[in-house]
């Protein structure tokens, strides 16, 4: 993949929600893990200083006690400018609504903003709007609980904006605004409710943006994370360093863990952004500190050697993805939570699908028709491909008039058709959709459904299950496959006893002989349909090989056949995420590898059979390494590098013949890399 985004210019972090309390074990809330944001806004604060940035935003609520409490809120902001006393990077603020007043809504309790809370604003922090520039871009903090208010402090922020807005355009700046509002979280023409901004004041700073091509805006308040686009920025909402917002807990169909007061101590939703800036856009990494928790006089610890996570953007490698079972892209309704809504619902969106997906480097995502078809769900296909993903779509049966058009229209979206029928009616499907792949510039994937004969004869017992897929054997429906023009590859299904790596090896020998590609399905699970697969580790394992496989094969799309936990129904398995969307070890395990390929841009397989092995074009060797595998390449002996896919660490090691390493690795999956002529260590 092309670097389209130039080379990195600089970095900077967004935090935003640290609800900072009048004191360590003290707290005006009445829910028990508001009390724990001190010491986990201090946790981020060290977390920050072992990492280089240019500077540091805060997205506001800064402090938890409202400026109706003049007394706590003093005695707030004083603990926060402690902390922050810490920090060795620039740091720039942004009021919230607890820090200068909600925005003007008639049923809220905290106080509309006002000037007396402004007042109370500057005394503590300074002024409640402000621009800063930092090579060539410009970055507005705007107080948006003031937008709507009639207040004289609207009136000049918004005249200072435009005038503000207008320079840093004339001169070729880059615009970066930041406020603590988003300005809507579904759509931008989406009702009002607390977490977004009410017309006219949405409406003018949307067209504002738009008028002058703003590249990002960043947001918090929320609690969680979304992702949108209007027109071409970046609209990012981020979640907070100290709680979750528990009446987002409806959007997951799954009940709130015990000790988690109902969603809002979701711990792995806690952390911040880290914000790297190129010469032709950005990219966002999120940080997930995990409700961490740094003592007011405790040892700091020492910065652990990682990788920087891979984004997919700046992946050069699409041929392993995920099959997206789940509704990713789904709007639902959040039911009034007799808190922050009373009155209405909230249609919004579950993102953290996206983030998840953005965290592993992964682009390739595998989508149904119905994505195509659904207006809504196109929209959103089209923002996330904005991100780097890649769709592969999947079909069954004869193609209808309404899919042909759909496919024509998706410009580019699509890249890769598979297409599912019997044996019999594949021909005839090809001849349906040759004009069509032709136009679009689709490749043509064929998948065979397998009939209660084909398993019956595999000596198989009849579940009443679809299958479909080709097999290796399968000589005489392969040939008359590939003796079909503009036919790409075949589909393959690889089942959870068989190891994709291994699989992968006989596959492609197979679709080579027929001048055919392969897409192979890795199945997650391996039994009856009413088993559960809950192995973490062989889950892990498993996804090793195959983005090993993907990575070594150029002529192979290899998909794992879930992403999120399926915990009900058939075939219960355990994916990279639980139903909450928060990482299982298959996750850390696919990031780090997407992150270590990403730094060779293609590869050959190894020559040691059934071990995982790996040669970049720069002469690199990768290996996986599991207690579990005695097998030893010949040439994996000296010095190199060794990656606990677990934990990101990477410790230079020397390797014997014997596959022994000095310091001994502990951990059960690791990635070996070997030094030597042409070599490039990961960095």
């Amino acid at each position: 993949m092309q670097n389209k985004l130039g080379e990195r210019l600089f970095t900077f972090a967004v935090i935003t929600d640290t609800h900072v309390n009048h004191g360590e074990t003290e707290t005006n809330s009445e829910f028990n893990i508001n009390v724990r944001a001190n010491g986990r806004m201090r946790h981020v604060i060290h977390d920050l200083n072992g990492q280089e940035f240019a500077f540091v935003i805060h997205l506001g609520d800064l402090v938890h006690p409202v400026p109706a409490r003049p007394d706590l809120y003093e005695m707030a902001a004083e603990c926060f400018r402690q902390q922050v006393a810490e920090l060795r990077h620039p740091l720039h603020v942004v009021p919230g609504n607890h820090d200068i007043g909600d925005k003007p809504i008639n049923w809220g309790l905290g106080g509309v903003a006002c000037d007396d809370y402004i007042k109370l604003w500057k005394k503590n922090f300074g002024a409640n709007y402000q621009s800063f520039e930092h090579h060539g871009c410009r970055f507005f903090l705007l107080d948006s609980q003031i937008i709507n208010t009639g207040l004289t402090a609207e009136t000049e922020q918004k005249i200072w904006l435009e005038t503000e807005m207008d320079a840093a355009t004339n001169v070729g700046q880059r615009i970066f605004i930041n406020a603590h509002y988003p300005l809507f979280l579904t759509d931008a023409d989406e009702d009002e409710h607390f977490d977004n901004l009410a017309n006219p004041g949405r409406s003018w700073l949307l067209n504002l943006m738009e008028r002058h091509g703003v590249e990002a805006q960043f947001s918090g308040h929320v609690h969680n994370f979304w992702f949108n686009r209007y027109g071409v920025t970046n609209c990012y909402a981020l979640p907070s360093t100290a709680f979750v917002r528990q009446d987002y807990a409806e959007m997951y169909r799954a009940t709130p863990l015990p000790g988690t007061e109902g969603g809002r101590s979701d711990l792995a939703k806690l952390g911040y952004f880290v914000v790297h800036v190129h010469e032709s856009g950005h990219i966002c990494q999120w940080v997930r500190t995990f409700g961490a928790i740094a003592e007011p006089d405790g040892v700091v610890a020492q910065p652990v050697d990682h990788m920087m996570p891979v984004h997919p953007l700046q992946n050069p490698h699409s041929r392993f993805g995920f099959d997206m079972r789940q509704n990713w892209l789904e709007i639902v309704e959040i039911p009034p939570s007799g808190s922050l809504d009373e009155f209405d619902r909230k249609r919004i969106r579950n993102d953290y699908a996206l983030m998840a997906l953005i965290e592993t480097g992964v682009r390739r995502v595998r989508i149904p028709v119905t994505d195509l078809l659904n207006p809504e769900h196109l929209a959103r296909l089209y923002e996330c491909a904005s991100l780097g993903l890649r769709f592969t779509l999947f079909s069954f049966g004869f193609p209808d008039n309404r899919l042909l058009e759909a496919v024509r229209n998706a410009e580019g979206l699509v890249d890769i058709w598979e297409i599912c029928n019997t044996a019999e009616e594949l021909p005839a499907t090809v001849d349906v959709v040759r004009a069509t792949v032709k136009e679009a510039g689709v490749s043509l994937y064929l998948s065979r459904l397998r009939t209660k004969e084909d398993q019956e004869s595999a000596g198989g017992k009849y579940h009443h299950m679809i299958v479909h897929g080709f097999s290796p054997v399968d000589d005489e429906q392969i040939t008359r496959i590939a003796n079909l023009t503009d036919v790409a590859g075949l589909v393959f299904r690889i089942e959870g006893a068989t190891s994709p790596w291994q699989a992968a090896r006989s596959v492609i020998d197979v679709c080579r002989g027929h001048g055919l590609k392969a897409s192979l399905h890795i199945r997650m699970t391996k039994g009856a349909p009413g088993l559960q697969q809950t192995d973490d580790h062989w889950v892990a394992s498993r996804l090793t090989e195959a983005v090993a496989a993907a990575c070594a094969y150029d002529d192979a799309y290899v998909y794992a056949d879930t992403f999120a936990d399926v915990d009900r129904g058939y075939y219960r398995r355990h994916g990279v995420v639980d139903r909450f969307y928060n990482p299982r070890p298959a996750f850390e395990v696919v990031r780090q590898l997407t992150t270590a390929f990403a730094q060779v841009r293609s590869f050959l397989p190894g020559n040691e059979g059934a071990q995982v092995s790996l040669i970049g074009e720069g002469g690199q060797r990768f290996e996986l390494v599991r207690k579990t595998s005695p097998e030893v390449s010949g040439n994996s002996a000296g010095s190199g590098r060794l990656l606990d896919l677990y934990t990101g660490e990477h410790i230079p090691v020397e390797r014997n013949v014997a596959g022994d390493f000095d310091p001994p690795t502990t951990s059960p999956l690791c990635l070996w890399e070997a030094d030597g002529e042409g070599v490039r260590t990961i960095e």
